[in-house]
């Protein structure tokens, strides 16, 4: 089992932290094209989330990433040091009326793209996770 940690200040620019870390993953277990970009989509997604609404962009609270390695899945989890959010409340970003709106795709997309999507300490943290086996 293989496990790696990060953590790094809510800045924008340091979505690439987590861009790096899911194409080192993929590289060194031969994830497929196509899933390999669900996996990153998915992971960028939780990382801006955390940055932008969790942290509120606030440079002196951290974004908490770490990857695990079980079997035949590959687990992302991220963590911020928000107030969290209630996530079974979110509006459908595909219903008519939510269309136009810019927030609220993150969370939806995570959910198609990864496997499995589990929100835990009150929202601040989601892991997802990719059957790879």
């Amino acid at each position: 089992m293989e496990k790696q940690s990060l953590n790094f200040d809510s800045k924008a620019d340091n979505i690439v932290i987590a861009e790096k870390l899911v194409d080192d993953v993929c590289k060194k277990f031969s994830v497929d094209e196509d899933y390999y970009g669900n996996i990153l989509i998915a992971v960028t997604e939780a990382v801006n989330n955390a940055i932008n609404h969790g942290n509120r962009q606030n440079p002196e609270k951290k974004v908490h990433l770490e990857f695990i390695e079980r079997a035949d899945r590959l687990s992302f989890s991220v963590r911020d040091e928000g107030e969290g959010f209630d996530h079974d409340s979110l509006p459908d970003p595909t219903d008519p009326e939510n269309l136009e709106k810019i927030s609220g795709r993150g969370v939806f997309l995570m959910k198609h793209l990864a496997d499995e999507v589990e929100f835990s300490e009150n929202g601040t943290k989601v892991e997802m996770i990719f059957k790879v086996g």
